[in-house]
């Protein structure tokens, strides 16, 4: 009689194959679900593309703090400036799509899109939004040495020495630079652009006269024009500031239609889970809505907001399109 070889499987009848195959197929979905559930298992990293001191970063911790309550993990921010914001935001977008890396963006990445000629990302496809967390206004302030009391001031000084007059910016190709250079084109005067790699350097030598003026956020310069060490002479949106009700606007000080602000808002990279994506945004929407956090924000001169990943997709197509007439208009190009 011929032996049976060894080792050869059972073969099993077709019913009970498709059942094996059926509570197979279950248990990876109910493992993925779990898998799901569980995020976050570990700390979050919170990515800010400029230095600490600004308002990006001073935004980032803020809403960091409360974040790491609510999902019950630490998020830990980390400062990653260069290149007008865009190496944090590299960094951001080659990070594994896991929810565990976030980038703290703003509305300068929808104009380097334009700036510079060479990306190493796609700002509207590699990147999912989160949410918009808040608008600040940006402001023109200038050294007390300066002897101009207001706009128009300025500008006469700027007529009378074409280049002299300096203005500090968070880098090439981020809002205040564009600022600056729509400020030129509107006054019809030559500055000279000073690009830095965040808000606190760039204070630091505004305070000490290195350079003229700055079209920054409003949240770092606030304490310093309280003080009076430095003097507000606009603020660069369409309506004031309620944390500077007595500084004019630039479209009333003459530059009519002048309306540039600055956004701050948390992207995850692009094919981050959905439903991690939802859930940062219920949370981070619960935070910006809360009146904790409103009165913070109040204080440093933010308008908080709080929107759905839709919306904020919407804002930075926008806002993409409408820079890149800026941009072209102003002739603004980096390699």
């Amino acid at each position: 009689m011929p032996s049976q070889p060894k080792n050869k499987p059972f073969p099993l009848p077709a019913l009970v194959r498709a059942a094996v195959a059926a509570s197979a197929a279950v248990l990876c979905l109910s493992g993925g679900a779990a898998l799901a559930q569980a995020w976050p298992a570990r700390p979050i990293s919170l990515i800010v593309p400029f230095p600490a001191g600004g308002t990006t970063d001073v935004l980032a911790r803020a809403v960091g703090q409360e974040l790491a309550k609510s999902l019950g993990q630490p998020v830990v921010v980390e400062n990653k400036p260069g290149a007008g914001a865009t190496l944090g935001a590299d960094f951001v977008a080659r990070s594994k799509p896991d929810g565990y890396t976030l980038l703290m963006g703003a509305v300068h990445h929808t104009i380097a899109t334009s700036v510079y000629k060479k990306l190493p990302y796609d700002f509207q496809k590699d990147f999912a939004p989160i949410t918009t967390v808040a608008l600040v206004p940006n402001v023109l302030v200038v050294n007390p040495n300066v002897p101009a009391k207001n706009v128009q001031e300025l500008l006469a000084l700027a007529k009378a020495e074409p280049g002299k007059l300096t203005y500090g910016s968070n880098g090439n190709g981020t809002g205040q630079h564009l600022i600056g250079a729509q400020f030129e084109g509107m006054g019809g005067v030559k500055l000279l652009h000073v690009p830095y790699k965040g808000s606190g350097p760039l204070t630091v030598d505004l305070l000490g006269g290195q350079i003229t003026m700055s079209f920054d956020t409003i949240t770092p310069v606030l304490p310093q024009v309280k003080a009076g060490k430095l003097r507000a002479l606009a603020v660069t949106t369409i309506k004031r500031s309620p944390a500077l009700p007595d500084v004019p606007t630039l479209d009333e000080s003459g530059l009519k239609g002048f309306d540039l602000g600055t956004w701050f808002g948390i992207l995850a990279p692009a094919t981050t889970p959905k439903d991690v994506v939802t859930r940062l945004n219920t949370e981070l929407v619960k935070i910006i809505d809360s009146a904790d956090s409103r009165k913070k924000m109040a204080d440093i001169g933010a308008e908080p907001i709080g929107n759905s990943p839709a919306q904020m997709a919407g804002q930075i197509k926008e806002d993409t399109e409408r820079f890149s007439r800026l941009v072209k208009d102003a002739k603004v190009a980096i390699e």
